[in-house]
């Protein structure tokens, strides 16, 4: 059966990049400049790195809640830093988030928008589900590369306080479109986040849209179908 709606997860789906395994040379500058010079770019860079394994390993439990980004940046980046940096540092985190969640190296996946477009002609809405620091920088990517007014809605992590694999952020896109769960399909890249999160809202048809940024990671339940790229989506939607 066709799907009333296909929600897609941003990393590793509309958008993908190679891992980041250090902090952004410009976030590091840019708090340099903001800090005065307290702490050296070393240091900053360091600090920023680690912080992002522990951030990390946390969003790999399975937590219900998001972290706003004021909580991010006090619990794995701030301690330890001198009062004349944090200080700064706290009137900023809403364009240090944004820095830190931009790509410049950010690429559409092969198919996407040739997907998007099949959708569009056959009567199906879409969304975006995102775990993000920032939605704001998915936002404006979607947007710079032409394909943010398809979406017709966009739900992102730091905005509504949960994360996947909590289904609520499914809920809140089928919400926003006014469509049923179960006639929904929703694609993502990682089987623990995005086929557990997709399991749990009830949604009709989970894909697994696998990404080399994270196609190591732990493995989860299996999806009911797994595509290649966009152009597989496509297939599979005309096949539907």
């Amino acid at each position: 059966m066709s799907p009333a709606a296909i929600l897609f997860d941003f990393g590793g789906v509309l958008a993908d990049a190679p891992a980041q395994r250090t902090a952004p040379p410009g976030l590091v500058l840019r708090i340099f400049n903001l800090t005065r010079g307290v702490l050296t770019p070393g240091e900053i860079q360091r600090s920023l790195t680690e912080g992002a394994v522990a951030y990390a390993a946390w969003r790999d439990e399975d937590w219900p809640d998001e972290l706003s980004q004021a909580e991010v940046w006090e619990r794995f980046f701030l301690p330890g830093w001198p009062p004349a940096a944090q200080v700064p540092v706290r009137g900023s985190v809403r364009k240090l988030s944004y820095d830190w969640a931009w790509r410049d190296n950010w690429a559409l996946r092969p198919g996407i928008v040739e997907a998007l477009q099949a959708a569009a002609e056959a009567g199906i809405r879409v969304a975006v589900v995102s775990n993000t620091l920032s939605g704001a920088a998915h936002r404006d990517f979607l947007d710079k590369t032409g394909i943010g007014e398809m979406f017709d809605a966009q739900i992102y992590s730091d905005e509504v306080g949960v994360r996947k694999p909590n289904p609520q952020m499914i809920w809140y896109a089928t919400d926003e479109l006014g469509v049923r769960p179960d006639r929904c399909w929703f694609v993502g890249d990682t089987p623990r986040r995005d086929i557990v999160c997709g399991r749990r809202a009830g949604v009709a048809r989970t894909i697994l849209m696998p990404s080399p940024r994270t196609r190591l990671e732990p493995s989860g339940p299996a999806p009911d179908d797994v595509v290649e790229d966009g152009f597989g989506l496509r297939t599979l939607l005309e096949r539907s």
